[in-house]
């Protein structure tokens, strides 16, 4: 197996890293991650990302397009820095502008447009975490 592939995790054993901006949006989700089994940590601003990031390393970050003053593929990039192996799903209505999508595959980071059900958000957070880091 290729060293960027780890052994598949349990939803125990995967952390999400929840960055959304707008309060309810990211209780809802955080309940339902927390519901189907996932540790979840939840915040809407980059700093306190950054601080639980030192409690526990993310599996998947899942991010608003934007966050406080800077746009959500930006707040991305950088807390890839410190969790080189963490995966990023952006869930963002904005697939209409083709170099969103562009940049989105250029950085691999998968794009999930509202709006879902609570099966399709636990679905798509599945398939984004059976893929190899860095594909």
């Amino acid at each position: 197996m290729p060293d960027n592939f780890p052994p598949k995790k349990t939803p125990m054993e995967t952390t999400i890293l929840l960055l959304i901006s707008e309060p309810l949006v990211r209780l809802v989700i955080k309940e339902l991650m927390e519901k189907a089994g996932y540790v979840v940590m939840a915040t809407g601003d980059l700093g306190t990302a950054v601080e639980r990031m030192s409690e526990a390393t993310p599996d998947l970050l899942m991010i608003s397009p934007y966050i406080e003053t800077i746009t959500g593929d930006q707040a991305g990039k950088y807390l890839r820095t410190k969790a080189l192996g963490m995966r990023i799903l952006m869930l963002a209505g904005l697939l209409a502008d083709d170099r969103i999508q562009d940049r989105a595959d250029l950085e691999k980071v998968a794009i999930f447009p509202p709006p879902f059900t609570g099966p399709e958000l636990l679905s798509k957070v599945q398939a984004v975490l059976s893929v190899p880091v860095g594909q």
